[in-house]
């Protein structure tokens, strides 16, 4: 049973969350209990803060231990500030009011954060992609999901280029999984391109995670958040085959806009919730189905001078490139993390690779406007432009010219209207 609302005209307030929490958990013997909840980092959309003193007025009392976990897959470990300001808290109120409300980093880095719960077998794989990858892995994930007595799951649906729609099952794989199932995943949503992926709800990449989360036997309830830039739009509550899709649906209405005709130049303006390139690729992977062939898509982003703050030394190596432009030279390339591979070609987007010639040809040219020099951009395979030199008013109200100012862009997606 689904405890919750959605609307795709009017945003919820405070007291209209905490009678759907009251009810929801109203219902689950939590007395005594420990209690887990896996939230997401700074760089997802979302009213933590609301949630984070909601669930502690909801628990108070009633459970023994309440401590969260930020699913932050391979992304920067967050610093105190930082999860101070993630949760709406200050430094003194960590010390004194919260002070027994433990908030963790998902520590990918480290081997003894992880337990294995099984494999998926490669026949498995298989079948899940409809062939497309027959490559098995080790599932593993985070142990703190077993020494507690109920995880909860509090995320936002958002299309997504990897996965097709965020949240449910993606908060575990990714968000606090090992590297194992993050590699295979990627790489499966690199081989079925964000076009043929990108706000979906079914997808192989969901297949996937799907059954990784069957082998970790961890009973999770969902708090699934339908949100925008300007407020809460739904919440459903409940097992992730009810709850998910539902918030899903609603998704749907309000993250995706269809456009009658395909843009020649898009200008994507990142808040500064992205960081790194590595976030702020969603500038790309959400435009990527309304840009025409040969046109260009421009990261504008002043504020970030890295590519990754993780992966940044490898993505230096390899550069960014089309999918098939690992694909065949496979050998080449293989030893890399697939999960790098997957961005590096979810960036550059769709296009082809010449074996013989040596010569790749990109559908999109991807420009970055931001603080990383042009000598590392061209290094990287992608175009640069000064930042300082774009007047953002230029650009707007051009777009029977073919083309877009995004504000705020890397959420909502954009897709081309069906003939």
């Amino acid at each position: 049973m689904v405890i919750g609302e959605g609307y795709a005209d009017r945003f919820m307030g405070r007291g209209e969350v905490s009678t759907i929490l009251a009810e929801f958990l109203g219902q689950i013997n939590l007395d005594g209990k420990r209690v887990l909840v896996i939230i997401p980092d700074s760089t997802r959309t979302a009213p933590i803060p609301m949630f984070f003193r909601l669930l502690r007025e909801q628990f108070a009392g009633r459970v023994e231990a309440l401590d969260f976990l930020i699913a932050l897959g391979t992304h920067q470990p967050m610093d105190e500030d930082a999860i101070n300001r993630l949760v709406g808290v200050t430094a003194e109120e960590r010390r004194t009011t919260f002070s027994h409300t433990n908030i963790f980093n998902h520590e990918w880095q480290k081997a003894e954060t992880f337990k294995t719960v099984g494999e998926i077998t490669a026949a498995e794989v298989e079948k899940l992609t409809g062939g497309m990858l027959s490559q098995g892995a080790a599932v593993t994930v985070n142990r703190m999901v077993f020494d507690t007595d109920q995880v909860f799951v509090l995320g936002p649906v958002f299309p997504h280029e990897v996965v097709g729609f965020s949240a449910g099952t993606k908060y575990f794989f990714p968000g606090i999984s090992g590297p194992e199932v993050i590699n295979l995943t990627h790489w499966v949503g690199a081989l079925a391109t964000i076009l043929g992926t990108i706000g979906l709800r079914e997808t192989p990449v969901r297949a996937v995670i799907d059954r990784a989360y069957e082998m970790v036997g961890v009973d999770a309830l969902f708090l699934n958040m339908v949100v925008t830039h300007h407020g809460l739009a739904g919440l459903y509550c409940g097992s992730y085959e009810e709850a998910w899709p539902e918030a899903v649906e609603l998704s749907a209405k309000l993250h995706i806009k269809t456009v009658d005709e395909p843009y020649q130049r898009v200008l994507s303006i990142m808040p500064e919730m992205y960081d790194d390139i590595w976030t702020a690729a969603k500038g790309m992977y959400k435009m990527e189905p309304v840009i025409a062939v040969g046109g260009e898509v421009v990261i504008y982003a002043p504020h970030i001078d890295e590519i990754s703050y993780t992966h940044g030394k490898i993505l230096d190596e390899i550069g960014y490139h089309v999918r098939d432009y690992f694909v065949k030279q496979w050998d080449r390339f293989k030893g890399y993390p697939w999960g790098v591979l997957a961005h590096s070609t979810h960036l550059r987007g769709g296009g082809s690779y010449d074996s013989e010639t040596g010569v790749e040809t990109p559908n999109i040219t991807v420009t970055l406007a931001t603080g990383i020099p042009k000598d590392r951009c061209e290094r990287l395979n992608l175009g640069y432009m000064d930042p300082a030199e774009i007047d953002i008013g230029e650009w707007e109200g051009r777009e029977d010219q073919g083309v877009l100012v995004v504000h705020r862009a890397g959420e909502t997606l954009y897709r081309l209207k069906e003939d």
